[in-house]
């Protein structure tokens, strides 16, 4: 009797990982890939007057990430990015980490990495990434959850009125964050139409 191979790919694909052939190293590679790629945009930095929270490249890699891997790697890639800023490691903008970063007025944005990427990767896991017109307000969802939790974090950590905390860490963002969601709602959706055209 003929056995699968363990390199084998998915007879039907969840997520765009999954096209990766499975070994014992494929998630490690493919969470540490994300956790590198989420460093790498966080240092695409533009500051905002009158905001400590900068515009950063950070949340579309939290929706490539987690669009791509799923919800379990996608979350993965999030919390270790905590993790290596809370070691010490240069990841947030301007090369920056240390637990004062973490802790500091921008930390509850990162936290709000975390439920964002579990929202994404799991409406990914059903499809949701495939098409522009889901993919986009699926996008969108996910930085308003980051939204969600960095806001009121930001009120607390800098002593922020709600309105003060909404002009300086929300509403400077929402069109570079219709942009993102553009840009990865385009990307997604194209990755996919190419596996679908070589027949992966």
């Amino acid at each position: 009797m003929a056995t699968a191979s363990p390199t084998a790919l998915p007879a039907r694909p969840l997520v765009l990982a999954d096209l990766v052939p499975l070994t014992r190293a494929r998630d490690v590679v493919l969470v540490g890939a994300g956790v590198l790629l989420t460093a790498a945009l966080a240092q695409v930095a533009v500051p905002v007057p009158g905001s400590p929270v900068p515009i950063t490249g950070q949340t579309l890699a939290v929706v490539l990430t987690a669009a791509a891997l799923g919800p379990v790697r996608g979350v993965a890639v999030q919390v270790l990015y905590i993790a290596a800023a809370l070691v010490g490691l240069p990841f947030y903008s301007e090369a920056s980490g240390g637990y004062e970063v973490v802790a500091g007025a921008t930390g509850g944005y990162v936290l709000g990495f975390v439920p964002a990427a579990l929202l994404i990767g799991l409406a990914a896991r059903h499809g949701a990434d495939r098409r522009f017109l889901a993919a986009l307000p699926l996008f969108l969802a996910g930085q308003a959850v980051v939204f969600a939790v960095g806001v009121p974090w930001l009120a607390v950590s800098a002593g922020l009125s709600a309105s003060q905390a909404v002009a300086a860490g929300f509403t400077p963002f929402l069109l570079g964050g219709l942009v993102k969601a553009v840009l990865a709602a385009v990307l997604l959706p194209g990755a996919w139409r190419l596996v679908r055209r070589t027949g992966a």
